[in-house]
C-alpha cells in the first residue's frame, strides 16, 4: 500500500553555487562554480535513496546542502513538513537532533583524543541528554551493542580499532540522538569489499529495526544496489534520471545510466563478454562553464542537434521515473516525480 503521508525530506530546484574571486586588495567576483544545479528530489520516511555519479558531480554538495552545512544559492529543503532552506545555526540546532551524517573517511572523522565513549557521548552532551553518569554508560553501551561493538571497548581510542569498527562508531554516534534520517557520504568507499558488506549489513538492520530514511551518496553501483529503495543519478551537478531501483538497473533510459552501469563488471565471463559497451568519450565538462543544452551532449554517444541547445527537463515517465533527456522527451506537459509515492518493501 503506497504511503499517503508528506515526504520526511523535499529538495526542490536546489541550486549551490560558489563563487570564484580574484585580486588581492579588492576581491571582484570572476566566475562561479555551479556544484549543485537545478536538484529536485524527495525521500520517504524509511526509505533509502540512492544518490551516484562520477567524483565532482555535486552529491556531497548536495548532501551537505540538506544539512543546512552549506549555504544555498536558490532552491528550497523542507525537512518533516519544515523549511529549512534559509534556517541559522540557532534555528537548525534542535532539529539536528532528527538529521544527521555518516561521513566517508572514518579515519578522519573521528577525534583521535577522544575515547570511544565519549565520540558516540558527545551529541547527547551537546544537546543536554546525558541524564545520569550510570544512564550515560548504559545508553552508551545500548548504541555500540546496536552497532555489532562490544561495550567493554568503550576505554579504547579510535586507532586500537579497524577501519569497519571506526565506521560503526560513527555510525553509533549518527544514532546516538534518533534521527530519523541518515546522510550517508560514501560510507564505504574507504574500507576494504569485505568490510564494505558488514558496514552496508549493519544500515539495512539498523532501517528495518528503526524505519531510518537514508540519503545514500556513493559511486559504487553495485553498494546502492544492495541498499537503496530508489537512485538518482547526477551528472554535473543536475540529476540525470531517477528510477525505483530494480526498473533502473534493469532498464537504464538516460545515456549516461547506460555508461555507468555498462561500467560494472559481471562475475560471469561468458555474460561479461557478450554484453554490449556503452563508452563515454571524454572528460567532465568544467563546472564553472557548464556546456549548453543538455550537459552530457559534449560526451554522449547518442548527442542530436538540438541536444547542444535546448536544456531536457526532467520528465515523468511513469512509474515513478524520470529522465532528462532528448531522445526520451514526449509531447506532454512535463511534470515532476518528487511526490511519487514510495511503498515499502
Amino acid at each position: 500500500m503506497a504511503q499517503s503521508q508528506e515526504p520526511l525530506l523535499r529538495v526542490e530546484d536546489l541550486k549551490v553555487h560558489f563563487p570564484v574571486m580574484r585580486g588581492v586588495l579588492i576581491k571582484k567576483q570572476v566566475a562561479k562554480v555551479h556544484a549543485v544545479d537545478g536538484v529536485s528530489f524527495t525521500l520517504g520516511r524509511g526509505e533509502t535513496l540512492g544518490l551516484v555519479g562520477e567524483s565532482g558531480c555535486g552529491k556531497s554538495t548536495t548532501g551537505l546542502a540538506v544539512l543546512r552545512m552549506l549555504g544555498v544559492t536558490s532552491g528550497r529543503i523542507e525537512f518533516e513538513g519544515v523549511d529549512i532552506t534559509h534556517h541559522d545555526k540557532a534555528q537548525m540546532r534542535p532539529l539536528r537532533r532528527r538529521l544527521q551524517m555518516v561521513y566517508q573517511d572514518p579515519y578522519g572523522s573521528l577525534n583521535p583524543r577522544m575515547k570511544v565513549s565519549d565520540i558516540i557521548g558527545e551529541p547527547l552532551v551537546v544537546h543536554g541528554l546525558t541524564g545520569d553518569p550510570a544512564e550515560y554508560a548504559d545508553r552508551i553501551a545500548q548504541l555500540m551493542r546496536t552497532v555489532g561493538l562490544l561495550p567493554d571497548m568503550a576505554d579504547r581510542y579510535p586507532h586500537e580499532f579497524s577501519g569497519g569498527q571506526r565506521q560503526r562508531i560513527g555510525i553509533a554516534r549518527a544514532l546516538a540522538l534518533e534521527p530519523s534520517l541518515l546522510i550517508c557520504d560514501e560510507p564505504v568507499s574507504a574500507l576494504d569489499v569485505s568490510i564494505q558488506a558488514q558496514v552496508v549489513n549493519v544500515l539495512q538492520e539498523l532501517q528495518e529495526r528503526m524505519g531510518l530514511a537514508y540519503l545514500f551518496i556513493a559511486h559504487d553501483l553495485a553498494v546502492v544496489r544492495h541498499l537503496s529503495h530508489r537512485v538518482a543519478v547526477m551528472y554535473l551537478g543536475r540529476i540525470v534520471e531517477i528510477a525505483p531501483r530494480d526498473e533502473l538497473y534493469r532498464a537504464p533510459l538516460h545515456p549516461y545510466t547506460q555508461a555507468l552501469l555498462s561500467a560494472v563488471p559481471v562475475a560471469d565471463p561468458v555474460v561479461e563478454r557478450a554484453r554490449a559497451r556503452v563508452v563515454v568519450q571524454g572528460e567532465v565538462p568544467s563546472a564553472l562553464n557548464p556546456p549548453s543544452g543538455c550537459r552530457f551532449h559534449t560526451r554522449c554517444p547518442q548527442a542530436m542537434a538540438r541536444c547542444r541547445s535546448d536544456d531536457p527537463p526532467l520528465q515523468d515517465m511513469g512509474g515513478g521515473r524520470a529522465v532528462a533527456c532528448h531522445l526520451h522527451q514526449v509531447s506532454v506537459t512535463p511534470q515532476p516525480v518528487t511526490d511519487a509515492a514510495w511503498t515499502p518493501p
